[in-house]
């Protein structure tokens, strides 16, 4: 391995210049990709993994071969390209997101963030009471942050379950609140902070992901009280058809992620321990990808493309590449999460003397510190090529002037 970068050096950075950048199209070529499908186009999981064994071995010889357009008509395109954006033209360093529009710290608690490819938004959940002139009566609250506009926003009125999600280009949010007895997904435009329907159909709705333009949103869905059985969807919102990706008779987690143009959708049998990806357009889910030697596998996330699909087994990371049907090994770390164009894995080491969170660059197999104070991060913390990371950390010396002692939301900006 090349040797390791050192970290930029952590300063408040002054606020940074900002141009759109383009979310670009992408084509797949799928070699070799194991596919089951019930009538109907349902991919249903199973409760063993003895029984999911015996599937992989009958799939395992049946590959199926397809050549995989660009974007359908009406979708958001993946291609991952060198993009420039807001943060092209900041210095280096470190600066933290979740503040007031006068740049005031939290009062609470902020985590769960998630940043754009372009890196010019970003969301996360705080428990603050001074991030926005309209002051949240309590609870985890989701606000949206203008890297361009230094502008902080409040989405909603209910706090959140679950980490929000944001779509690609910044438009619209997603999360979970409780309604009465059961959860529901809300998601809301950020320009307006208005509330769009979006929800799954059993009584509950959880793990939300959403594409590049926000029309699509993968969620699953939980029925019965208490919940037994759970179906994976994904919602058109432009015409509100709905189709199931797989259900299981567990509601042990999911973890749905969706490729930028909402034709992929990565999931895990959380019972079984076995990653699949399934494909809109043909119906089909392909998988287990994981080997079976590798032992029990836990989705991390999906590329932007769906080119890639991060996920854990024991103590490893693997990187699978969909077309060539291929694992690349990052040994001794958990991964957290991959960067649109799926050249960029930020991980967190197993071993604990070192830094907390790490970037790699998975074809140069070079490090960069991100942070090495304590911190966490979760999926789509990465912008497109690695520009920046978000993260969230209590540690009190990540920037000048960190003195509020709560989990705070930062991100790091690379050259």
């Amino acid at each position: 391995m090349a040797e390791k970068q050192t970290a930029p050096c952590m300063t408040e950075i002054p606020p940074p210049t900002a141009s759109l950048r383009l979310h670009a199209c992408a084509s797949l070529v799928e070699n070799r990709r194991r596919s089951h499908i019930l009538p109907g186009g349902e991919m249903r999981g199973k409760t063993n993994r003895s029984t999911t064994r015996r599937v992989r071995t009958a799939l395992s010889a049946a590959a199926v071969a397809c050549a995989v357009t660009a974007g359908l008509p009406g979708t958001a395109s993946a291609q991952p390209t060198a993009m420039a954006g807001p943060a092209d033209n900041r210095a280096a360093g470190v600066e933290r997101v979740s503040v007031a529009a006068d740049g005031t710290q939290a009062d609470d608690n902020s985590a769960d963030a998630s940043i754009t490819p372009d890196g010019r938004r970003i969301v996360f959940s705080s428990s603050a009471k001074n991030l926005t002139p309209d002051q949240p009566t309590g609870g985890d609250m989701v606000f949206v942050r203008d890297q361009q506009t230094r502008q902080t926003k409040r989405m909603g009125n209910l706090p959140t379950r679950q980490p929000p999600v944001i779509s690609g280009n910044g438009e619209y949010v997603a999360y979970p609140v409780k309604l009465q007895r059961d959860v529901r997904i809300r998601q809301y435009k950020v320009a307006t902070a208005t509330d769009i329907p979006a929800d799954c159909s059993g009584l509950s709705c959880n793990q939300p992901s959403l594409n590049a333009d926000g029309n699509y949103i993968a969620l699953v869905g939980l029925f019965r009280r208490p919940s037994s059985s759970q179906s994976i969807e994904l919602l058109d919102r432009n015409t509100n058809a709905r189709v199931t990706v797989a259900t299981f008779d567990h509601v042990q987690p999911s973890k749905p992620s969706l490729s930028g143009d909402g034709r992929y959708v990565a999931y895990q049998d959380g019972e079984a321990g076995d990653v699949f990806v399934w494909d809109r357009t043909s119906g089909t889910s392909s998988g287990p990808i994981e080997d079976s030697s590798k032992g029990a596998a836990t989705l991390v996330q999906l590329s932007d493309a769906g080119t890639k699909v991060v996920y854990l087994s024991g103590s490893d990371t693997y990187v699978h590449d969909m077309s060539s049907d291929t694992d690349q090994l990052v040994p001794n770390v958990r991964g957290v999460a991959i960067d649109p164009t799926g050249r960029y894995l930020l991980y967190a080491p197993n071993d604990t003397t070192g830094p907390s969170l790490t970037l790699r660059d998975l074809q140069t197999d070079t490090d960069k510190t991100v942070s090495d104070q304590p911190a966490s991060a979760g999926t789509h913390a990465v912008s497109a090529n690695g520009k920046d990371v978000v993260f969230h950390s209590a540690a009190p010396d990540i920037v000048p002037g960190n003195t509020n002692g709560k989990s705070q939301v930062f991100v790091r900006h690379f050259d």
